[in-house]
């Protein structure tokens, strides 16, 4: 049985609207951010789980691929990429989970039509409300802890299958239950889809625990470019397109690198910088302490959560690195 929805008269009456928005319409687009993490790839998943049970037509997509550890979630190879597309007639209808803007979705926009009505699910607080309904609520843990409570006003009942995709985008959000957005209502929920057949220790093992060698190898030359301010209050690792290279490694065996930094004792914002083949260089910001790195982020153009966000910069690696911990050093003061 579905958990108890937040008691909040405005967030019920969002959920009732999304719920409103499904049934309404048909031939639905679902997409998240671009390269997607696990509560984006679920997230996305999770809603095609949703629109199954209606019989609805959908699309799932993304601009970049489905990182390779999460193919094995129900029907993660049917997310398409833009350009798989041919020229059919453009949607009308759209479900954007976990993005905090449109521009967060890329070049999937290109397969919208002009008047297109879009659905934004989503818990970071630099969301926007764009769209034409937004259910947003930074208070959640996770887009799929909403995706859950969507559920549970359609009337679905999370089986094992949809249970899957929703402690999924639980577990890497909150990671692994460590975060402090892990509430008690998270591990309510979690009890729930384990209590349905969800094999929890299985996605962790799967989700958290596994490296490939390609990740072992980009850690190893990450922690020798690891630096830190001189009271020891910020470090960061830089990854250059020569240690990508040199590694075999893909976006995706960047996630959680880091942590290398934050988790140094003393630390209190973390970063990392990835240099982008096309002059830009990506910025994850992690914070242990009162910093808000959301804030630092926006600074940069990025936005996220208080303590995780990130950004993509136009610039050189040295340059974007020095303006970045300059910003962090002026927050910590």
């Amino acid at each position: 049985m579905n958990a108890i929805v937040r008691p909040d008269a405005a967030y019920k009456r969002m959920l009732e609207m999304a719920a409103d928005f499904l049934k309404a319409h048909d031939r639905f687009l679902v997409a998240s951010h671009v390269s997607p993490d696990g509560d984006a790839v679920s997230s996305t998943l999770a809603v095609g789980w949703l629109l199954d049970g209606f019989g609805k037509q959908y699309e799932m997509v993304n601009q970049d691929p489905i990182p390779e550890k999460f193919r094995f979630l129900r029907k993660a190879d049917a997310i398409r990429q833009p350009d798989s597309f041919g020229p059919s007639e453009p949607f009308r209808y759209a479900v954007f989970v976990d993005c905090a803007d449109m521009d967060r979705v890329g070049r999937v926009r290109d397969l919208l039509a002009d008047d297109a009505l879009v659905l934004n699910i989503d818990h970071h607080s630099t969301n926007d409300r764009y769209g034409t309904v937004a259910l947003v609520e930074p208070g959640a843990s996770a887009t799929a802890e909403i995706l859950y409570d969507l559920a549970s006003v359609l009337g679905v009942s999370v089986d094992s299958t949809g249970g899957e995709l929703i402690y999924t985008g639980l577990l890497t959000d909150t990671g692994g239950f460590r975060y402090s957005n892990t509430t008690e209502r998270v591990l309510r929920i979690a009890a729930d889809l384990l209590a349905v057949g969800v094999e929890g220790h299985r996605l962790a093992g799967r989700l958290l625990e596994t490296m490939t060698f390609s990740q072992v190898e980009l850690l190893k030359r990450g922690l020798n470019s690891l630096s830190r301010s001189a009271d020891n209050r910020v470090a960061w690792i830089r990854i250059t397109l020569d240690d990508m290279a040199a590694a075999g490694a893909v976006q995706a065996d960047v996630d959680g690198l880091v942590n290398y930094a934050l988790n140094i004792a003393g630390v209190e914002v973390g970063l990392l910088f990835r240099q982008a083949d096309d002059g830009t260089v990506k910025v994850s910001f992690r914070s242990n302490g009162p910093v808000d790195v959301a804030e630092i982020a926006k600074k940069f153009g990025g936005g996220g959560h208080t303590r995780a966000s990130g950004a993509l910069v136009k610039g050189q690696m040295d340059g974007v690195v020095d303006a970045v911990v300059r910003e962090v050093r002026r927050a910590l003061r």
